[in-house]
């Protein structure tokens, strides 16, 4: 193809864009001010158009001109739409049944704009952006969604992103682009299941992923869209508005502006604390010509904003029993999204889940710096296998097709020499499939039985020893807490014991064994054993 087909990631609160340079390297594309992470953001001051950073920073003095939190009003019936995430912007109105917003231009005059619209200057603004990084034109796009937007909101972003020259390929769904950027720089040793966390602004978004010989399976998903970056915001402003009041006895609460200029304090705020353990905060005039200065720690902000953190956690765990999994089947939480940076986030995940599961987030070495960035990787990783494909060829690969969604429920494996169950296919293996078993040491006259796993979860009680307590230093401040209060740790270990019985294959004098097991599309299981000496052959089939 002519030109590259670059990744975008479109969110409420922020976008960005990738693509695959030259070198088979993913560059994260900078806007004209130096932004990767841009504000999904337009104001309008006369007759200029403002996007990004510079259209947010006129949301504290030019706030009915300026607009945000759109993505998800494109394509809903006006009726339809949660208007509350763009309360602080411009006006919302009814056009055509649709969500559009009023703003006023230079000459005084109100200018309608339909939400269709809006998303086509947002899209223009990435485009321009990453022609001027890339040095040619871009007119082809894979864009990254949540997985529930409705067929009608995909087809008005279609037709937005066409508006303006530029053609979709191919939607992605987010957490499948999260996991395709996070293994191609760390890749997972062996079939897994792994929740990927998506954190924003205004929302937040999970799915539970099967990873089966490199086929993904959606397993569960859960959206709260009450649930986001702002919901830490909230928590901050009336903090700040409470110790504001209490010094100067002004409520800043009655105040539009001053709310905003709150909101936008308490925003870098908790952004400043993602890497620092202290920050102060600055604004003047804040209310009734008072200013307002004063400064917060880390843990003085975990504190006020613990039961939002807390549902973060929550969040999680949902997730996971909606997909009918224990937290020891999970392997790992890949998390992004902006609020991802948030320390305390991790750190209450690695409490709440087993030592076993990988909190892959920003602390996390064996993860991206820049969670808020994945999606758009991710989706630029797509686009490049997508333009490979001559047009013919991709028009055929893109074809809408009927995907066989069945997955084992239960593991399916073989019994070793001590009666212990070793799973070959684990449960949630999507087939068809096939997966072989090498057992070079296996030798003699030799009987297989195949079986299905049940597994269970095993809880045991590990008391605390009575000596530890004679260790502890007699002049330590914590002298005078009793190791009676200690609560016993209780391990969870996942183990699994023979279930059904599916079939037994015989086979003598091995020198050697190779077993293959077959699942066709429509669920017939197929087993071969093959002695790697003599080649020769048993099969079973059920």
């Amino acid at each position: 193809m002519a030109s590259p087909i670059v990744g975008i990631a479109f969110g409420n609160t922020s976008s960005s864009i990738a693509y695959v340079n030259p070198k088979n390297d993913v560059d994260v594309i900078a806007n004209p001010d130096g932004e990767r992470c841009i504000p999904t953001v337009l104001s309008y001051v006369g007759e200029d158009e403002y996007h990004g950073g510079q259209a947010l920073q006129q949301l504290v003095r030019n706030s009915k001109n300026t607009i945000i939190n759109f993505r998800d009003l494109l394509g809903v019936p006006f009726a339809e739409c949660d208007l509350s995430k763009c309360s602080a912007g411009a006006p919302v109105v009814e056009i055509d049944g649709k969500a559009g917003f009023v703003v006023v231009r230079g000459n005084g005059q109100q200018e309608r704009l339909t939400v269709d619209e809006v998303v086509s200057r947002h899209l223009n603004q990435l485009k321009l952006a990453a022609e001027d990084y890339i040095g040619q034109s871009v007119a082809e796009t894979v864009v990254s969604v949540p997985t529930n937007f409705t067929d009608a909101q995909k087809k008005a972003l279609y037709a937005a992103a066409e508006k303006v020259g530029l053609k979709i390929i191919q939607l992605i769904n987010e957490p499948s682009s999260a996991l395709l950027a996070h293994v191609q720089d760390y890749p997972f040793d062996s079939d897994v299941n792994v929740v990927v966390a998506d954190f924003g602004g205004v929302r937040s978004d999970a799915a539970v992923i099967a990873i089966r010989n490199g086929i993904y399976t959606l397993l569960a998903t859960a959206h709260d869209a009450t649930l986001g970056g702002d919901a830490l915001d909230a928590e901050l402003i009336e903090y700040f508005a409470k110790d504001f009041e209490k010094k100067n006895h002004s409520n800043p609460r009655t105040n539009a502006k001053s709310m905003a200029k709150l909101r936008a304090n308490a925003e870098l705020t908790k952004k400043t604390l993602s890497n620092v353990t202290s920050a102060t905060i600055s604004i003047d005039s804040l209310a009734d010509g008072f200013d307002y200065h004063a400064s917060v720690n880390r843990m003085r902000y975990e504190l006020v904003a613990n039961k939002v953190l807390g549902r973060f956690g929550q969040f999680i765990e949902d997730v996971i029993a909606k997909a009918e999994l224990d937290p020891l089947d999970v392997s790992a939480v890949l998390l992004c999204g902006g609020s991802s940076f948030t320390p305390k986030l991790s750190s209450n995940l690695e409490f709440l889940l087993p030592e076993s599961v990988q909190i892959l987030g920003p602390q996390n070495k064996n993860a991206t710096n820049y969670p808020n960035e994945l999606l758009a990787c991710g989706a630029a990783r797509q686009a490049q296998l997508l333009s490979n494909y001559d047009a013919e060829e991709l028009a055929k690969a893109l074809e809408p097709v009927v995907i066989n969604t069945e997955h084992l429920k239960k593991a399916i494996g073989v019994v070793d020499a001590e009666g212990n169950f070793v799973p070959v296919l684990f449960a949630e293996t999507s087939f068809p499939v096939k997966k072989t078993l090498s057992l070079k040491s296996a030798k003699g006259d030799l009987l297989i039985g195949v079986y299905e796993g049940d597994h269970h979860i095993k809880e045991t009680v590990r008391e605390v020893d009575p000596k530890d307590g004679n260790n502890k230093d007699e002049d330590d401040d914590e002298s005078d807490w009793s190791d009676d209060d200690d609560e016993p740790d209780v391990i969870r270990e996942k183990h699994y014991t023979l279930g059904t019985k599916l079939m037994e294959l015989g086979i003598r004098g091995a020198q050697g064994l190779e077993i293959s097991f077959n699942i066709n599309k429509s669920g017939v299981l197929r087993v071969a054993a093959r002695d790697l000496k003599s080649g020769h052959v048993v099969k079973g089939e059920i």
